[in-house]
């Protein structure tokens, strides 16, 4: 909580200082976009937006988190959930962009209609620019998945999976990809295995497809997965096929049983993004930028790829035990 209360006091001192003669009539009414309510990760984002939200009311505004009910269609209902929020006359939206196809004509309509558009989790800094939204908050998924073959591959790998059990979503397919070319920079290999849409959430599925590639390739060495709680189920799979000792764990994001896997030396790596930063800087950067026309110098405003290991695991394990990693 003290590391909270630090970040909130100072994004308090800086929004308030030297603009009482402009403040607002009333704050800002913020509208945010975010994944199901059963998605670990975005609990971790939903804790940053709960923690930010402190900050607009401070200043008299709202904010109203439109969820996601569930993955089957991912950018379509993601773009639905921009027009509600444009229909509700909101100051700005902040939104991931998981599937530019479908969510750009949306996004795009809002800037239309006045309503100011930040990109966040999910998108990029080159799309944000491509869109004219304000910036973008989160981590590049190429370089991150990049990032993570080459460790793959540093760490005696030649042969790794990559699980996608959100198949179509564009932030992980450049996951895999990225993957895929970090092997390949030390002559391995990786391929996707994606899963329906239906398997996110259910780790019986993710398992038992695991498990049975895992049986149909004994060549096999890793496997990554985008989400911590795949690696959950993944490791389930490796058990199940007696490949715990033969097959490396890595993901991208983090629980606390993963972060006790890589301690115990049952996991090799994950990727950390900080979704609690995600959440937060989304909504107070928004906030600022509606009520005193703040915004960041730098762009994008990353807050990943860092690899978490062996090396950090302790430091990294408080935080996680906190709910803030």
């Amino acid at each position: 909580m003290s590391i909270f209360k630090n970040v909130m006091g100072a994004l308090l001192a800086t929004a308030t200082l030297g603009v009482a003669p402009v403040m607002a009539q009333e704050g800002a009414t913020i509208a945010i976009i975010g994944g199901r309510a059963d998605d670990a990760f975005f609990a971790k984002i939903g804790r940053g937006i709960d923690d930010a939200t402190l900050v607009v009311e401070a200043h008299g505004g709202t904010v109203n988190y439109l969820q996601l009910q569930t993955y089957d269609n991912i950018g379509g209902d993601a773009a639905n959930l921009v027009r509600t929020a444009i229909s509700q006359g909101v100051d700005i939206i902040a939104v991931p962009n998981w599937v530019p196809d479908a969510q750009d004509e949306a996004i795009e309509a809002a800037m239309a209609a006045g309503i100011p558009v930040m990109l966040y989790n999910a998108g990029g800094g080159d799309k944000a620019a491509e869109l004219g939204a304000i910036n973008y908050i989160g981590n590049e998924e190429y370089p991150a998945g990049l990032a993570g073959g080459k460790y793959f591959a540093e760490h005696g790998a030649t042969n790794v999976i990559c699980v996608n059990t959100v198949p179509g979503a564009g932030n992980l397919e450049a996951r895999c990809d990225g993957i895929r070319d970090g092997m390949a920079e030390s002559g391995g290999v990786s391929e996707q295995l994606p899963l329906p849409a239906s398997a996110f959430g259910d780790p019986t599925a993710v398992a038992e497809a695991i498990k049975a590639t895992l049986l149909g390739d004994e060549t096999i060495d890793g496997i990554f997965t985008i989400s911590s709680a795949d690696a959950d189920s993944a490791y389930i799979g490796m058990q199940q096929a007696g490949r715990v000792e033969t097959v490396a764990l890595g993901s991208f994001d983090m629980n606390v049983a993963g972060l006790e896997r890589i301690r115990d030396g049952e996991q090799l790596f994950a990727i950390d993004q900080q979704p609690w930063l995600q959440g937060f800087l989304a909504v107070t950067l928004a906030d600022g930028y509606v009520n005193y026309g703040l915004a960041m110098a730098t762009s994008p405003l990353l807050t990943g790829p860092g690899i978490v290991d062996a090396s950090n695991i302790e430091a990294t394990l408080k935080g996680g035990e906190l709910g803030y990693r």
